[in-house]
């Protein structure tokens, strides 16, 4: 008989997991699964349980939000005998979830553990820390550990849009360097995300088309410092349409990557806090973890081209007024390298 450690966060979602306990336990044990249920008691016990005791089951089973499977996922990654992973979302925007089309219905997401395949799935290290869909910083990547989970739980994923506008405010630069390989990036950035995931933040644009989650790459996007209003609001437009030819746009895969800073930078890891710091090398350890998911679901995957190929740029392309925006932000949005008030003197 396979052994299940069910860890559960109770206030994640609003606590609606308590609502369905009973019959996700009743669905484990039906299918012949020993179970051993864990509520976790607060911040990093889901990681020191699963690090704890993750060699002696079968699967980990991860009812929460992103949060509380990132910590599952940076407690069996030590270990020698890792255990396969379930996840049942109940958090905010459950980005992770959206990878695998895992259902929001605590119990189909349960019977989606109990008939799926394990899938090799790409985990990412920042230093001696394990994230499992994206690392980020600047420009709303703060928006998520920023916003207060009772606001989150309120108002689900418009918390991310209302504390993001209200970033625009205060936009930072960051002088930094990165290194991919033999080739060095330097430049003023306000935004950067290194991603394995199909979305992030609940839009699916941002990380790219076609993405693959096992191929041991992550997608990187970087956006350098618009020099006015007029070519923030070209980013934001393209952001929005997933068209990545904006001069202010990086956009490449790599397997490692590598930063320098001259001051602290403020990183997110899987919506979550993940330090001020100046440097940092952050890699992709490929199929490090495997995960139960819907054979018809893998086999999407599976026919996911890496080489965006057959994607077609001028089918999505819209124009947003740029006058409407420059209307809306100018006397709103304060940018600390020297934008003039004006925009007739730009």
């Amino acid at each position: 008989m396979k052994r299940i450690l069910f860890l559960f966060n109770a206030h994640a979602g609003r606590g609606k997991i308590k609502n369905s306990l009973s019959d996700i336990i009743e669905l484990f044990v039906n299918s012949d699964y020993e179970v051993t249920v864990h509520s976790t008691k607060g911040k990093n016990d889901a990681k020191e349980t699963a690090n704890a005791r993750g060699e002696e089951f079968d699967i980990i089973v991860a009812s929460g939000g992103d949060g509380t499977l990132n910590e599952v996922i940076n407690g069996i990654m030590p270990l020698e005998k890792k255990p396969d992973v379930g996840f049942i979302p109940v958090g905010t925007t459950n980005d992770f979830a959206m990878n695998f089309n895992i259902s929001k219905i605590n119990v189909n997401a349960a019977k989606s553990i109990v008939l799926g395949k394990p899938y090799a799935y790409d985990i990412g290290s920042f230093n001696d820390h394990y994230f499992n869909y994206v690392a980020a910083f600047g420009l709303f990547a703060d928006v998520s550990y920023a916003t207060p989970q009772a606001f989150k739980n309120a108002v689900g994923r418009l918390a991310y849009l209302i504390e993001g506008a209200k970033a625009l405010t205060s936009i930072q630069t960051y002088h930094m360097q990165f290194e991919c390989g033999d080739e060095i990036i330097e430049d003023d950035f306000i935004f950067g995300i290194i991603t394995n995931a199909n979305s992030v933040g609940g839009f699916k644009t941002i990380t790219g088309h076609n993405v693959t989650l096992n191929d041991g790459l992550f997608e990187v996007m970087l956006i350098k410092r618009p020099s006015n209003l007029l070519e923030f609001s070209g980013i934001m437009n393209s952001l929005i349409i997933g068209d990545y030819t904006n001069k202010n746009i990086l956009k490449f895969k790599t397997d490692e990557i590598k930063y320098h800073s001259e001051k602290l930078v403020d990183w997110s890891l899987d919506g979550e806090f993940g330090g001020s710091l100046k440097r940092a090398v952050i890699t992709n350890h490929k199929q490090a973890v495997n995960f139960l998911v819907e054979e018809s679901v893998i086999e999407e995957l599976e026919a996911v081209n890496d080489a965006d190929s057959n994607y077609d740029d001028e089918k999505i392309l819209t124009k947003i007024d740029e006058d409407e925006i420059i209307n809306k932000f100018k006397n709103k949005v304060s940018l600390d390298y020297g934008i003039k008030d004006d925009p007739d003197e730009w």
